[in-house]
């Protein structure tokens, strides 16, 4: 790129009729350069004229409809965010000057608004607005598409404009650039009738544009801090080859071993000279993976519900693992996955083993509440690892170093339940104990109590438990005399409790005390990836426990698995992984004829016969046989579904809706 000589970056509009006669020639014909012209606006003629853009349009395109402009600010929010404050400034600065501020994408739309009232409502007539893409193969030379086709500063005025019914207007721009590689990101322009036209205006957009990227590398930095501070713990001490990645598919750190490791699989790395992998984008756009690279050695790392960027972790090759084949390949890889996702977990969860990015944050939030002395609800499916959850909670509580009890409310008489928890003392009733009994909430002093499936508990006995909550004491049945007791309560439920509130099965008050703070865990099928890492954990898990030889499941096996619904999530999974292991030989290759005769034909084994496609008589209708489809291939994993359809999983929520298939994702998961 080279820059425009100081004389040549300024329009001058003493001199807009003799570019009005050079525009007519040109047209006419005559392309000899003209002393009237800056070579800027000659150059962007010529590109005009190749992309046989019409001199008689009188405006730009219409604008994109609202449901897409939304999806292209969602697109560049960061831009849109860093732009905020500037923008908003551009409503006072201005007002009365006859100019308005843009803000537009790489693709010269228009995101963004802001300025003089009445030069907004005149820019309707020309489609200046926001969703409009204003390039110069569509609109000709403008400031906006000029700007972006040379990349760098540029004032456009008035007869300058390739076409007709927009040479009334003047129009200043400047691209704006990452701070990290000058990347073009969009560009900013500032625009009015031509008797608004200043030098000045060019100055404003560089400024505007500098601020916007100073304020980019100041999030990009902070951004960069919280990645390298969730992810430095996850390679303390690996054997593994590790580098980490920013959002944009840069590597910013590396262990000793990762240069050998990419080596030994065809690939590169130079951190003095960083090449960027652009598949490790956030908006990778589907671009391919390098070859050398697998999928399955990628872990996302998150922070606040927020993707900062992605974990490479790379088995180092011995001479064996050289020659072994892709499924050795990949069952390596997922062994490595499984022991990272352990490593990356706080000190008190590192028996969650997941590489969920949903799950991760349930975890990062109960590691955070761990520190409170609050009570915590745990919401989730039966056998999504709540009590692994609570455990976490009480080692990294201030309670841990105090006991761990834990008692499930379901399944217990009340009479039998009031006992477990409150205790009783010698002679209470007919049949007790000798001695009397410490109850579970005494046994808990100084340290956790975690009552699992708490929606369960007797409504008479509630107000009880809400009393020991509220003032430290209980009673043992048959005593008079309060015991003083301090613990932390953790407390799980499958069940909507706001439900059971509202329908009379659970106390208001009992609930507010009581979830004072809650987490969801996700079911596994919500978990991305985690179902392969899981089975691989498990067999070496139980593999050792048992004193069994090696064993390994096959590909056809770990597709099967993943396609299963798995209602009882991750205790279901463990105990299938541990029925086929034990019935298998040493040295065996577990395949999908290993599955237990209850997940045969529902867990998409080989030779399941697809559904025939149902006609469709319109494209809404088509648009819902379609989602139908992903959220039946997916078995109602939403987060699938939407990557399979390529759509934001919020559009996805919304078309849901729209359509009436939450029975769909209802029935596919019951499954």
């Amino acid at each position: 790129m080279t820059r425009t000589p100081e004389g040549q970056m300024f329009s001058d509009p003493g001199n807009d009729a003799a570019v009005m006669a050079a525009w007519e020639r040109f047209l006419d014909g005559d392309g000899r350069p003209s002393d009237a012209l800056r070579r800027l606006i000659d150059g962007s003629w010529q590109r005009c004229m190749q992309h046989n853009v019409d001199p008689d349009k009188r405006s730009a395109p219409p604008p994109v409809g609202e449901a897409t402009l939304e999806s292209l600010r969602h697109r560049h929010s960061e831009l849109l965010e860093a732009g905020a404050p500037i923008m908003a400034c551009a409503r006072d600065f201005l007002a009365e000057t006859g100019t308005v501020m843009a803000l537009a994408d790489t693709a010269s739309t228009i995101l963004t608004m802001e300025g003089d009232n009445p030069t907004l409502g005149s820019a309707e007539s020309i489609h200046l607005l926001p969703g409009v893409a204003w390039s110069e193969r569509v609109c000709g030379t403008n400031a906006i598409g000029t700007a972006l086709a040379v990349g760098q500063p540029v004032q456009i005025h008035s007869a300058e404009h390739y076409c007709a019914g927009i040479k009334r207007w003047t129009c200043s721009a400047t691209v704006i650039r990452h701070p990290q590689d000058g990347e073009i990101l969009g560009v900013v322009d500032v625009s009015g009738l031509s008797e608004s036209y200043s030098r000045q205006s060019l100055a404003l957009v560089v400024t505007t544009a500098s601020r916007i990227e100073s304020r980019l590398a100041m999030r990009e930095m902070e951004r960069r801090y919280r990645l390298l501070e969730e992810a430095l713990p996850r390679w303390s001490g690996s054997s593994d080859g590790v580098v980490l990645f920013d959002r944009r598919g840069y590597p910013i750190k590396a262990n000793e071993n990762a240069q050998a490791a990419i080596a030994a699989f065809g690939g590169e790395l130079n951190l003095a000279a960083p090449r960027r992998i652009p598949a490790l984008a956030l908006e990778a756009g589907g671009q391919a993976l390098p070859a050398w690279l697998r999928p399955e050695w990628l872990v996302a790392v998150t922070s606040r519900g927020e993707r900062l960027g992605t974990l490479l972790i790379m088995p180092l090759p011995t001479l064996g693992r050289a020659c072994a084949g892709p499924t050795e390949r990949s069952l390596a890889a997922a062994t490595v996955a499984s022991t990272a996702a352990q490593a990356s977990m706080p000190p008190g969860f590192v028996s969650i083993v997941t590489a969920d990015a949903g799950l991760r944050e349930a975890v990062r939030k109960a590691d955070q509440l761990a520190r409170s002395r609050v009570p915590v609800l745990l919401l989730g499916e039966t056998g999504v690892g709540k009590e692994e959850f609570a455990q976490g909670i009480h080692q990294a509580s201030p309670f841990r170093n105090g006991p761990y009890v834990a008692l499930n409310c379901g399944g217990l008489s009340r009479e039998l339940l009031a006992s477990e928890l409150f205790g009783y003392v010698d002679g209470a009733f007919t049949g007790a104990r000798r001695g009397g009994l410490v109850g579970k909430i005494e046994a808990a002093n100084g340290g956790t109590l975690f009552l699992d499936e708490i929606g369960e508990m007797p409504l008479d006995l509630q107000p009880h438990l809400l009393r020991v909550l509220e003032q430290g004491e209980i009673y043992r049945l048959g005593e008079n005399v309060p015991r003083k007791v301090d613990f932390r309560l953790v407390a799980a439920t499958h069940r909507d409790l706001r439900q059971e509130v509202a329908d009379g099965r659970f106390r208001m008050d009992f609930y507010y005390r009581v979830a004072v703070t809650s987490i969801r865990i996700p079911a596994l099928r919500e978990r991305e990836g985690d179902v392969r890492i899981l089975a691989q954990y498990f067999l070496e898990r139980f593999r050792k426990l048992h004193g069994l030889g090696p064993r390994r499941l096959d590909e056809a096996l770990l597709a099967a698995l993943e396609a299963y619904a798995w209602p009882g999530n991750v205790r279901e999974l463990r105990n299938v992984i541990e029925s086929m292991l034990l019935m298998s030989e040493d040295g065996a290759v577990l395949g999908a004829e290993a599955l237990p005769p209850e997940l045969v034909g529902v867990a998409g084994v080989p030779g399941e016969a697809p559904r025939p496609r149902a006609a469709v008589h319109s494209i809404a209708e088509g648009e819902a046989e379609l989602i139908r489809r992903a959220i039946t291939s997916t078995h109602g994993n939403l987060t699938r579904a939407a990557r399979e359809l390529d759509i934001a999983k919020s559009t996805l929520y919304q078309k849901v809706k729209q359509y009436g298939l939450e029975r769909d994702i209802s029935r596919v998961r019951g499954a």
